[in-house]
């Protein structure tokens, strides 16, 4: 059995990874620019001529990078990410790809009441009257704040359709 501080990523893959996705981001830059011609013209360079060089440089630098982190493997086996560091990572990542799925599904309001007062039970060890009542005086609170002061619609869900607070 593994411990609870047993590594989840190393830092070699971590370096093989940020160059990889860094270098992809030069690429586009690269490709990109060139829609706007990377040439000199009449009047000097074109449009596309700048960000295609600094995407290159950026490409050359993240090879600079994998090729570093290859030749080091050796000397890059500590952890990046510990077990542990991951579970507390995705305790707090978690609830918010919740909070966005559930703000799309039954909008904002609705979602930011049940994600605080989740959070507030679950992480902050709450109880759940007091939870669901500072919960539900923020999503209030938000509602006067948003859309009558500042006239800024968010997103709204079959709740606030059925009480007709469109």
């Amino acid at each position: 059995m593994q411990t609870p501080s047993a590594t989840l990523v190393s830092r070699f893959a971590m370096e093989v990874a940020s160059a990889c996705f860094v270098m992809a981001i030069g690429a586009l830059v690269c490709f990109g620019a060139r829609e706007f011609g990377i040439g000199w013209g009449d009047a000097g360079p074109q449009p596309g001529y700048f960000p295609f060089y600094v995407g290159l440089i950026i490409v050359i630098a993240s090879c600079g990078v994998l090729v570093q982190a290859l030749l080091q493997r050796r000397d890059r086996r500590e952890s990046f990410l510990t077990r542990e560091q991951g579970g507390r990572i995705l305790a707090f990542f978690g609830p918010m790809l919740g909070f966005v799925v559930l703000s799309v599904l039954l909008g904002m309001y609705v979602a930011l009441t049940i994600y605080l007062c989740s959070v507030m039970v679950v992480q902050g060890g709450y109880r759940f009257h007091k939870a669901a009542a500072i919960s539900v005086a923020t999503a209030v609170i938000s509602y006067v704040v948003f859309e009558v002061w500042f006239l800024v619609p968010l997103l709204k869900g079959p709740l606030e359709a059925w009480l007709g607070v469109h």
